[in-house]
């Protein structure tokens, strides 16, 4: 396997997007993650583009895309991960490359959610999983995925409401130094708290929104990497995992098996271990679709141990400055999250972050040279951990 490296990153800016169409919109994050390589789409020799669909026009994405942007012709599909569509798109991508397949490959996440109406999508969202289990008998929607694992965590580790809220109030905080964000304003706790409830314990304020948007990167292989960029960030590993479709055949609901193994995947390649890993890193992005999901994520990327991720949070130690700062882009809180496009929009954070390229007051100090990505597909049916870092990796 060959070493791999982003030299090129493009991001729209997120929300509600009627002024153009998908291929439009993803063409925004092509065209800018290529000028940031240096490239034309005639280089490229590898096409992977990541949409989840079903509430917005095309049926088939990829080629439409790709024609528009120049690129019919390349070795192209789409894939499809619920919610880490966009890690499964790079982590398609870096194989192309890594294997020799390719030596340029492109990785272009896009979603037009507001195509639908906001009924449609939360329906099409809701049968993300087992769904005639879940859904049609039972008519659980994803808040109420998640509020099962709030409650659960809740009583097991004495966590409050006030705890989740947090999270939103320092993702909110980051969103509004982010030009690319949906919603770039500050909360305060009183806001989220005050704020109706989706599923019991889940509100709105502890809740991603409905987005369009589209995230891009260029991967190259380590001989053209080093032609096109004196500052590379290589992928150091990629680790995936999948869980039950049906939830009821879970044991335990405090946090997401799938991401654990995940992790751990990817830190076995990676040389790290498993535990006490946020001193590896200097910034992290994870999977905040509603704020338990990043109290977990602290937990399953082994942070801090089981139950006690909530007293980061408690203790602002995912703030700049803290134990690891965690989405400083806003998250999928506040950033947004447009499904197909959030996997390779935390890629494309992470990179800037790394190459201290983010707009000031949310800029992470740069020590380690590491950073983690965490993207959960559903409730944890599909999990993707991406370890970057500015140093190329070990042993290879």
């Amino acid at each position: 396997m060959r070493n791999v490296a982003i030299v090129g990153y493009g991001h729209t800016k997120f929300g509600v997007r009627n002024e153009v169409n998908l291929a439009e919109l993803a063409y925004e994050a092509i065209r800018e993650a290529l000028e940031k390589a240096g490239l034309e789409p005639k280089d490229v020799e590898h096409v992977v583009v990541s949409n989840v669909g079903g509430w917005s026009s095309e049926p088939l994405p990829a080629v439409v895309v790709a024609e528009y942007a120049g690129l019919s012709g390349k070795p192209l599909h789409r894939v499809e991960a619920a919610c880490a569509s966009g890690s499964s798109a790079l982590a398609s991508a870096y194989e192309a490359v890594a294997s020799g397949m390719a030596d340029i490959a492109l990785a272009v996440g896009v979603e037009k959610m507001n195509e639908s109406p906001t009924p449609n999508v939360v329906e099409l969202i809701g049968r993300a999983g087992n769904y005639f289990w879940e859904f049609q008998n039972f008519g659980l929607t994803f808040p109420g995925y998640y509020a099962l694992y709030a409650t659960a965590y809740m009583n097991k580790y004495g966590a409050t409401e006030e705890d989740f809220c947090r999270v939103a109030v320092k993702n909110h905080y980051y969103a509004s130094m982010n030009p690319k964000a949906q919603f770039p304003r500050k909360i305060d706790l009183e806001t989220c708290m005050s704020s109706r409830y989706i599923a019991w314990p889940i509100k709105l304020y502890d809740s991603s929104p409905i987005t369009d948007g589209a995230a891009a990167v260029v991967l190259a292989s380590e001989e053209v990497a080093k032609k096109l960029t004196d500052s590379p960030v290589w992928i150091h590993s990629i680790g995936m995992a999948s869980g039950t479709a049906n939830l009821s055949r879970r044991d335990d609901f405090t946090g997401l098996l799938a991401a654990q193994l995940a992790a751990k995947a990817a830190y076995k390649v990676a040389g790290l271990e498993a535990e006490n890993t946020a001193r590896y890193f200097d910034v992290a992005e994870v999977h905040d679709c509603f704020t338990i999901a990043e109290v977990m994520a602290y937990e399953d990327l082994g942070f801090v141990k089981r139950g006690e991720g909530y007293k980061l949070v408690r203790e602002g130690q995912t703030y700049i400055g803290g134990l690891i700062p965690v989405n400083l882009s806003g998250g999928l809180k506040a950033k947004g999250h447009p499904l197909g496009a959030t996997g390779i929009s935390m890629a494309v954070e992470l990179t800037k972050q790394l190459l201290h390229e983010v707009e000031p007051g949310r800029q992470a100090t740069i020590n380690k040279g590491m950073a983690v990505a965490h993207n959960v597909g559903g409730t944890g049916h599909y999990a993707y951990v991406t370890v970057l870092g500015l140093e190329k990796p070990r042993g290879r």
